[in-house]
């Protein structure tokens, strides 16, 4: 039933893409999976401390698409990669805005179903650890909160999660807009 929902939500959806031309191409996966208590729930990884960017951050399962590759195969491949999750391209539920970053990325957010059962193992290369964030925490009422940062001239997109963490922009902005 919250498969069906959510797809039924996408389908109306009106995406409004942008060109890719002058910037890097990416892809993310919100993948969207049950928790341990059976509630529905979103994947999110923490970086390795050793990568050469966005080290020890959280993120959504994705990166750089591939020549050759459509956004949605590369964000399939990278959570392959990432997170050991075969998905097929049947599980995709839609597609949302696509992001323009201040490093000169175009970032794709793909919708896809991974399941109740979904199980997944971290690649140690690049995922320090596989968080499942509860929709309902993603509903949270004191969440989002914009913030200054030195790096934008506008407020930026902070979403709260548990006590202590938080997920940032461009992650927290692709998971607002499928939120809303």
């Amino acid at each position: 039933a919250m498969r069906a929902r959510i797809a039924a939500n996408l389908l109306g959806f009106h995406r409004a893409p942008a060109s890719a031309e002058g910037l890097k191409h990416a892809a993310v996966a919100i993948t969207l999976v049950r928790d341990d208590k059976g509630e529905g729930a979103y994947v999110l990884t923490r970086r390795t401390p050793r990568l050469n960017s966005h080290a020890g951050q959280f993120a959504l399962p994705g990166g750089r698409i591939d020549e050759g590759e459509t956004p949605i195969e590369g964000a399939l491949r990278e959570l392959r990669e990432e997170v050991n999750l075969h998905l097929r391209e049947d599980a995709v539920l839609g597609v949302l805005d696509d992001y323009q970053t201040q490093s000169g990325y175009l970032i794709t957010p793909i919708v896809v179903w991974g399941g109740a059962e979904a199980e997944m193992e971290a690649n140690p290369h690049e995922v320090a650890r596989i968080h499942r964030i509860t929709f309902r925490e993603l509903n949270r009422p004191d969440s989002p909160e914009f913030v200054d940062i030195p790096e934008s001239e506008r407020p930026v997109i902070r979403l709260l999660m548990g006590d202590d963490d938080a997920l940032h922009a461009p992650s927290a902005a692709m998971v607002y807009q499928f939120r809303e």
